[in-house]
């Protein structure tokens, strides 16, 4: 059973079961480890439930041809968006300690107190808590672990969406 020839709908369906168990996992993480996210963390679950709900949207639709590059380039976009928010979180991670940025406020404080415009700019520079690495698999940090799926996910959708059947 070769899920490279399953049907997009299929494809589409295994991204949802695989970003709602990203997701579920990055939950376990921060409520039965007690890991709290930084916000860059935080910006990585939103590109995977952006990508989740494109793929579910995909899947119920089982559109034709144009439709399944549509939903291609709509996931990559959001798979391409995550790349960029895990790939500066991973940079930040491997920044000699005397160069990591100070820690900020929480991303809560930062929405309540700030633009959106300002705060993402915010987040997105990263802070000390961002370059602080709390948990492992393969001696690999989850936002590399992040930057791993996401880049599959870019790879797949543009599969799934533009070969031809």
């Amino acid at each position: 059973m070769n899920p490279l020839a399953w049907s997009f709908r299929a494809q589409f369906a295994l991204g949802v079961v695989l970003c709602a168990s990203l997701l579920g996992y990055a939950l376990f993480v921060q409520y039965g480890l007690f890991l709290d996210p930084c916000p860059l963390c935080i910006l990585q679950r939103v590109a995977f439930f952006a990508l989740g709900v494109i793929f579910l949207i995909g899947a119920l639709h089982s559109p034709g041809a144009l439709g399944r590059k549509v939903y291609g380039v709509l996931a990559s976009l959001a798979a391409a968006v995550g790349i960029g928010i895990a790939g500066r979180h991973v940079w930040l991670q491997s920044l000699p300690p005397d160069q990591v940025p100070d820690c900020g406020p929480g991303l809560n404080y930062m929405l309540e107190t700030m633009p959106f415009a300002s705060a993402l700019n915010k987040v997105l520079q990263g802070s000390g808590e961002c370059a602080a690495i709390d948990w492992t698999f393969l001696g690999f940090s989850m936002p590399f672990w992040s930057l791993v799926w996401f880049v599959g996910f870019f790879v797949g959708v543009l599969y799934a969406g533009f070969r031809s059947r």
